[in-house]
């Protein structure tokens, strides 16, 4: 086999030496995961390797996983798989994070066309398509060098960290391993606050009242976390501090709260369901809450706060309620999306 080396010279290799390609690159859109279907395996099978990730739950595993095993897993997969049941995706059957995560990745892929060299793809870190799966496929590819990108606009060690734990995992046993870069947290980029704000205005635009109270939910974390030193609280309270100074609202007007607390410690503070019990009972009558911390909707958006926040705050005496949905794949998001994907490949495309 004679090839064409730098400057003409001819580079000699054996008859049998194996095609490699390696003049891709590589994007790698990763989000937390999904349960393949809503019966009890399923999601048996989820949240064991969910709960099962030592940056999720820090407790020791002498006294985690007997908790896990014994208990957890025996009560929590029926109920969640009735919950998963409510917000299915029918027509495809799979969660609507599946759905709206290959909806990224395929309109990212087309907003990336004028780059024929660069091939997008995606995977989650827990259940399918592994972050390991996607990583073969970009390989097959000849993706030589990579960008993965943690779908989380605030760092937390429970999310962030734990997609590039499994990323570097997978590297570990390639023969082959590309150069790497991952794309940072972004809660104080300036396009992202601007598509949060758009999405904000475009769905108070539709509205037939007014939201008196605003309150951004962001998936909660144990305070213990917060104290050893996770940046997580820190990162949510500047992305709504930045979009209140967007929108020109007051500390009144738009609130942070944290939502989907789990077992018995004590989370970050103020919590979203006691939030909406006393915006109510302190005779609040309208209010909207979205949430910026996901950049696509699931379980913890469409059911949790969409119907469960939404019947306490009527419970306890609101009346009008309303869920603005994620960035998901609206053209506002994959402005965000593109826009730090693009940053990341320069001088790599």
């Amino acid at each position: 086999m004679v090839m064409s080396g730098e400057a003409g010279a001819a580079i000699i290799k054996p008859g049998d030496h194996p095609r490699i390609e390696t003049s891709k690159v590589g994007v790698l859109l990763v989000n937390l995961g999904t349960p393949d279907g809503t019966d009890v395996t399923s999601m048996r099978r989820y949240l064991r390797e969910f709960l099962s990730d030592k940056r999720v739950i820090e407790w020791p595993r002498a006294i985690w996983l007997p908790v896990l095993y014994g208990i957890v897993l025996n009560t929590r997969p029926k109920k969640s798989g009735a919950l998963y049941d409510k917000i299915w995706n029918r027509e495809r059957n799979e969660s609507p994070l599946r759905t709206y995560t290959r909806a990224q990745s395929e309109k990212l892929a087309a907003r990336l066309a004028a780059h024929p060299d660069v091939i997008v793809d995606w995977g989650m870190r827990y259940g399918q398509p592994s972050i390991e799966e996607a990583l073969e496929r970009l390989d097959r590819q000849g993706c030589k060098r990579i960008v993965m990108f943690p779908l989380y606009p605030q760092y937390s060690a429970t999310t962030t960290a734990t997609v590039n734990d499994k990323f570097f995992e997978a590297l570990i046993r390639m023969r082959f391993m590309p150069a790497t870069r991952t794309v940072p947290s972004y809660q104080n980029e300036a396009v992202y606050i601007e598509a949060l704000a758009a999405s904000i205005e475009k769905h108070f635009a539709a509205l037939d009242f007014e939201p008196e109270v605003v309150v951004a939910s962001y998936h909660g974390i144990p305070q213990s976390y917060f104290k050893r030193g996770d940046p997580y609280p820190c990162h949510c309270w500047q992305t709504t501090r930045l979009l209140r100074e967007r929108l020109g609202w007051d500390e009144k007007k738009l609130i942070t709260c944290f939502q989907s607390r789990f077992g018995p410690e004590e989370w970050m503070q103020p919590y979203t369901d006691k939030t909406m019990e006393k915006l109510a009972a302190d005779g609040v009558k309208s209010v909207a809450v979205f949430n910026p911390g996901f950049v696509a909707d699931c379980l913890e958006t469409l059911e949790e706060i969409a119907v469960e926040a939404g019947n306490t705050f009527r419970e306890h005496g609101g009346v009008n309620f309303t869920h603005i949905p994620c960035l998901n794949d609206s053209d506002e998001g994959m402005r965000v999306i593109e826009e730090l994907v693009r940053r990341e490949l320069q001088g790599w495309i």
